[in-house]
């Protein structure tokens, strides 16, 4: 799958002929799809991505012919990697060699790069473009790094994935990694309203209703070619020319979820849920639960972070969370999808609406952070095991005081180390429970601290 603005380079390339994947660059038809009719020709035509366009910046001096880096595109589909590539290509005047990491090898990459080398000899220069070049494999990646240091080829990667995540180092230390962000709703309607007016797409042909316009720029979600896509099946079944809601809405299903299960937007989201039920933002919580449910997401993966959720974020201020979130854990085992998506809900609305507490992790870091300091020293003489031979002789288990002799079932005795002896790591909120036992807890310590 593609992931530039439109599907495959075509006009902006600076020369005809086909490029290593067989992929005819004569430029866009009548019959080519509108996203290829309508991809920008020149840097003036590219809508959104101003962040990385400003005068002086990288990737503008690379599409006007100043840099010489290589570059890794990052960022969602439809927001114009494969469409800077071709202005790179078009701004340095230097042959344009495609892959796609889908179909191409070791072999067909050696192949690019020994054309680059030759054409070098010649004068000539080549930018080498490599659409979704995260699923390249590290061996793949790794043919590529002599080229891109010794700038055999210049290299523009596009990918949907963090390079952070999916590129592999050395190539990563080469190139500039520049994101591109989702187009907003202003810049869509600009692409839309474009496609109507331009000979390169309807050329007036057809008007379209303030509310269609509206309902696909929604529906877009941040991506132009699906805007465009849109926009085109609906304008095919329009009979007088018109493009209205009725005709979008019976045309376009909905927009796809943006979400991407073995990528970053994986945890982006999964990220976004639990902060929601940090937050006690029930319905934020829903929405991602709900994005991460409709794209397929494991519910064993969404189960096992509602559980680490309820101690970290909830703990002892509900006990209750901790037990919901390992049942919901059980049902998405036992029953499975999608019935298993009640019970996720049900857990995601008690542990949204719970009182929230992080004294469980402050407590655990508190004690790791003296174990680390180096207090760790030899357990109390009285507490060492006593069940084998000798251990007597040695003074184990001498003097232990067995609580449940006590009236209380609690008494005065030393338990930790000399070290952290009066150490307080559990802190308890007064959220919740934990308003209950809070007193409770310093009334046990000044008992067994025989205070």
């Amino acid at each position: 799958m593609s992931d530039g603005l439109f599907d495959v380079p075509g006009a902006a390339l600076p020369e005809a002929g086909h490029d290593s994947a067989g992929v005819d660059f004569r430029g866009p038809g009548d019959q080519a799809p509108l996203a290829v009719r309508m991809r920008p020709r020149s840097l003036e035509e590219v809508v959104g991505q101003q962040h990385l366009l400003g005068p002086g910046s990288p990737l503008r001096r690379l599409i006007e012919g100043s840099g010489a880096a290589s570059v890794l595109l990052y960022g969602p589909p439809g927001t114009g990697k494969t469409t800077l590539a071709a202005l790179i290509s078009q701004a340095t005047g230097r042959r344009f060699e495609a892959l796609s990491a889908l179909s191409a090898g070791v072999k067909e990459v050696r192949a690019v790069i020994d054309l680059a080398r030759r054409r070098l000899t010649a004068g000539e220069r080549t930018v080498l473009f490599i659409d979704e070049v995260h699923r390249f494999s590290k061996t793949q990646q790794d043919a590529l790094l002599a080229a891109v240091e010794n700038r055999i080829v210049l290299l523009v990667g596009a990918t949907t994935e963090n390079p952070s995540f999916s590129v592999v180092s050395p190539l990563l230390s080469r190139s500039l990694v520049l994101q591109l962000r989702s187009l907003t709703d202003a810049d869509i309607r600009v692409v839309l309203e474009r496609a109507l007016a331009d000979s390169r797409g309807f050329g007036g042909a057809y008007e379209a209703t303030g509310e269609a316009l509206d309902h696909i720029v929604r529906i877009a979600g941040g991506d132009a070619r699906r805007a465009l896509t849109a926009l085109e099946a609906s304008a095919e079944s329009s009979a007088d020319g018109v493009v209205d809601l009725a005709l979008v809405e019976a045309s376009v299903d909905r927009a796809a979820v943006r979400y991407d299960r073995a990528g970053d937007q994986h945890y982006d989201v999964v990220s976004a849920f639990i902060k929601s039920i940090r937050g006690s933002d029930v319905d934020a919580a829903l929405h991602y639960l709900a994005r991460m449910l409709s794209a397929g997401e494991d519910p064993r993966f969404v189960a096992r972070r509602l559980v680490i959720s309820a101690s970290e974020d909830i703990g002892m201020a509900d006990p209750t969370a901790l037990q919901t979130a390992v049942a919901a854990a059980h049902v998405v085992q036992l029953i499975g999808m999608p019935e298993a998506q009640l019970t996720l809900t049900h857990a995601t609305i008690h542990l949204a609406t719970a009182p929230k507490s992080g004294a469980v992790p402050a407590a655990l870091s508190a004690a790791m952070a003296d174990i680390s300091a180096g207090k760790a020293g030899a357990v109390p003489a009285h507490l060492r095991d006593g069940h084998y031979a000798g251990a007597a002789k040695l003074g184990n288990a001498q003097g232990y005081k067995y609580p449940h002799d006590d009236p209380d079932g609690v008494l005065a005795q030393q338990y930790p180390p000399d070290e952290i002896v009066g150490a307080n790591y559990y802190r308890p909120t007064d959220h919740g429970y934990e308003r209950e036992i809070g007193s409770r807890v310093e009334k046990l310590r000044r008992i067994v601290r025989g205070r």
